[in-house]
C-alpha cells in the first residue's frame, strides 16, 4: 500500500528559522500539509500572524532575532517546552544588502555577517542538543558565494561563511548522527522586486535577469522547499554538500 502523502512527515518536528515569508514559509507549507509539526521564527509580528494563519494548526510562531544570542537561547528554550527534540533544523533566516563596495559602511557590514553567519551559527549550537539522531540541518546559502555579483560583497562574503560552516559543522556534528547540508538558490519568485522598487523597474530587472538563467525564468519557492525536505529527511547518506536550486546559473 502506498504511503498517504498528507502524512508523509507526520510525527516530525521542524524549526526554521524566518520561517514567515519567502523560502521559509514555502519550506514550512509544504512540510505542515504533509503532517510534521513546524515552529516557525521571524522578527515580525504582523508576519508571523499572517504565517500562522496560513500554516495552521501544525505550526507554532515565535517571534526571535537571528543575530540576538539572548533570543536565540530563548528560543532553545521555547523549541525544548514545545517538541522535546526535532527532526530536522531548516536556518533560513537572513537578510540582503545592495550597497558599492566603495561606499559599503562599517555598520552594514556587520549587520549582514551578524544575521547571516554568526546567528546561524549560534542558532545551529544552541539547537543541536535536541536533534535526534539522523536529523538534518539545512542552512540557505546563495549562488553569490561562488559568483561576483556587483553590489552584494559583503552579502556574497556572508553565504560564503555559512558554505564553510555548512562542511565545518558536518564533521563535528557526524558523531551525533546529524547530517549538516545547505541549499543554494539563485534568483527565486518570492515578490521581492515588486516590494522594493516601482513596478516598470521592477518588471525591466527581473527581465534582465531572466536572462542571465540558463533556465530563462525565475524558480518557485515550491522548488526551494522541496530540495530542503529532501536534504532534511531523504538524503540520508548526504552531509557537508550544497545544492544549487539555481536554474543552472551556478553550473552551466
Amino acid at each position: 500500500m502506498e504511503n498517504n502523502p498528507v502524512s508523509k512527515y507526520a510525527g516530525k518536528n521542524v524549526v526554521i528559522t524566518g520561517g514567515s515569508s519567502g523560502l521559509g514559509l514555502a519550506t514550512a507549507k509544504l512540510l505542515a500539509e504533509e503532517g510534521a509539526r513546524v515552529l516557525i521564527t521571524g522578527r515580525t509580528q504582523a508576519t508571523l500572524d499572517s504565517a500562522r494563519e496560513i500554516l495552521g494548526n501544525n505550526a507554532v510562531a515565535v517571534q526571535s532575532d537571528a543575530a540576538s544570542l539572548t533570543d536565540i537561547d530563548k528560543l532553545a528554550d521555547r523549541v525544548k517546552a514545545e517538541f522535546g527534540t526535532i527532526d530536522a533544523l531548516f536556518v533560513n533566516a537572513g537578510i540582503t544588502r545592495y550597497v558599492p563596495f566603495d561606499s559599503m559602511p562599517e555598520e552594514v557590514y556587520d549587520e549582514l555577517l551578524a544575521v547571516n553567519a554568526k546567528g546561524p551559527y549560534f542558532t545551529v549550537q544552541k539547537l543541536a542538543p535536541f536533534l535526534n539522531a539522523g536529523s538534518g540541518v539545512v542552512l540557505t546559502t546563495s549562488i553569490t558565494n561562488v559568483l561576483g555579483i556587483p553590489m552584494i560583497s559583503a552579502y556574497a562574503a556572508s553565504k560564503a561563511a555559512l558554505r564553510s560552516m555548512t562542511r565545518s559543522l558536518a564533521r563535528e556534528l557526524l558523531p551525533r548522527n546529524i547530517r549538516v547540508n545547505a541549499v543554494s538558490p539563485g534568483p527565486i519568485d518570492t515578490g521581492i522586486l515588486e516590494r522594493s522598487m516601482p513596478k516598470e523597474a521592477a518588471e525591466q530587472t527581473e527581465a534582465q535577469m531572466k536572462q542571465q538563467i540558463p533556465m530563462l525564468r525565475f524558480g518557485d519557492p515550491v522548488e526551494v522547499a522541496k530540495a530542503v525536505a529532501f536534504l532534511a529527511f531523504e538524503a540520508t547518506y548526504t552531509t557537508g554538500a550544497e545544492f544549487p536550486v539555481d536554474g543552472g546559473g551556478s553550473q552551466i
